[in-house]
């Protein structure tokens, strides 16, 4: 099997490297954050993601698995340096592409023969020829070939993801290390695209993601449509998705979404088409419409209660999607801090998120349970649609508030059932 060398300890880097390793390859970890490495060295994995630390600790045991913070360690020897390391929005919308470069700098420092470097971080078009130009720079005695591999990781599933791929990704301007790289998903039996350039496979992460994101704003402006002629939003995605041209994923109204992925990587296209001299009217109007979105549900919740100044409010979910504990431009963020600027009194509750919320929504009020988070509250909003709160006591939820008015920003209840049980109810695109 192979030798392979992972830049970045992040969600990606590290479900790369565990799945990797689980796969027979021999995998080495490089991550510049220290206390990140020692905590991986003892099989903690920093973060929760569904079965990730079983993997971690069964490969780290059998061998094939290690973690460091120095690239000699991790570069000598290895056939393959995938770079997975983040890419965050810059002053202008556009990736911040300096930790890419960072990283190719130091895999060039370090190679002693030829290598394959993998990007496998979210880029633009043209990033690979820059990780080229360094590593050809930094480091003329050995040849290294750089491919675009795009990860297709969802947050809660991407161990899944990962071994069970709808198809591989792969980019090259060398046809002979784009196949070299296929044949580390051989094991998987994946459908594996392979494009003629490495422009086309940088393009393909972009393009999928703004593509998801736009059937969310697309919906959502469905549901506020529906909202003034009392149809049923949810109703009219499930006769959408019935059309086998259109099918029915990403097709749930409510408050929008977040994430490290397409908030990002709808700015970064938009702000490439610009560089370029096209202006793409479409992104604008999908970042636009999920930036209103997420502000419908305090407009609900302030409408049902006159006012928010002095009022008790709870958040059902804080992570910007079940199974995760990630908060990065998750909607309760914005929520929450414009519910404090309202004078109310913010309590919150998740199952895995609270930990990371307390540093960044320190006015926050933690609760230990959803029937904790209702008692005495004006107002809850479920924000995040964890499997806990579908299946909740509703009527001692309800018992247990002052006023029992519940914002649904996932649609997970029935508003008839939940106005039956005696709850002033909203939904998104349902009212």
């Amino acid at each position: 099997m192979s030798r392979v060398a992972v830049i970045g300890a992040g969600y990606v880097g590290l479900t790369t490297a565990a799945c990797l390793a689980d796969l027979g390859n021999h995998v080495m970890v490089v991550d510049i954050d220290r206390e990140k490495i020692a905590q991986l060295r003892r099989h903690q994995v920093p973060f929760f993601e569904p079965g990730l630390s079983e993997l971690v600790e069964r490969n780290g045991k059998a061998g094939r698995l290690g973690f460091t913070t120095s690239y000699d360690e991790a570069v000598p020897g290895a056939e393959y340096a995938i770079i997975a390391v983040s890419t965050p929005e810059g002053d202008g919308g556009e990736a911040d592409l300096s930790y890419v470069e960072a990283a190719a700098s130091s895999i060039a420092d370090s190679m002693d023969g030829p290598l394959v470097v993998v990007n496998k971080s979210t880029v633009p078009p043209l990033t690979g020829d820059m990780v080229s130009r360094v590593l050809r720079k930094r480091n003329a005695n050995h040849r290294a070939e750089v491919v675009s591999n795009p990860e297709f990781l969802r947050e809660g599933s991407a161990i899944q993801d990962f071994m069970h791929p709808d198809r591989v990704v792969i980019g090259s301007h060398d046809p002979e290390a784009a196949a070299k790289v296929a044949r580390l998903y051989a094991p998987l039996e994946a459908r594996v695209l392979i494009t003629p350039n490495i422009y086309t496979a940088e393009m393909v992460k972009y393009a999928s993601n703004a593509f998801l994101a736009a059937r969310i704003s697309f919906i959502n402006e469905i549901a506020r449509i529906c909202e003034r002629v009392d149809a049923d939003a949810k109703l009219v995605a499930e006769g959408m998705g019935l059309d086998k041209r259109i099918g029915p994923s990403f097709l749930d109204a409510g408050i929008g979404y977040g994430g490290s992925c397409f908030p990002k990587d709808v700015k970064a296209l938009a702000a490439l088409a610009e560089r370029f001299d096209y202006h793409p009217e479409l992104l604008h109007a999908v970042m636009a419409i999920n930036r209103d979105q997420r502000m419908l549900a305090i407009d609900k919740l302030r409408e049902c209660l006159d006012t928010l100044e002095g009022r008790i409010v709870g958040l059902l979910g804080l992570a910007f999607k079940p199974n995760t504990d990630d908060l990065r431009d998750a909607p309760s963020l914005d929520i929450a801090r414009v519910l404090l600027a309202a004078g109310a009194e913010v309590r919150a509750y998740d199952p895995a998120a609270m930990e990371r919320a307390r540093v960044l929504l320190p006015e926050v009020e933690y609760s230990a349970d959803a029937y904790a988070l209702a008692d005495g509250a004006d107002g809850l909003v479920l924000v995040t649609e964890w499997n806990e709160f579908r299946h909740l006591d509703l009527g001692r939820l309800k018992m247990a508030m002052r006023r029992p008015v519940i914002v649904d920003g996932r649609n997970i209840y029935d508003p008839s059932m939940m106005r039956g049980l005696g709850f002033t109810y909203r939904s998104i695109g349902r009212d």
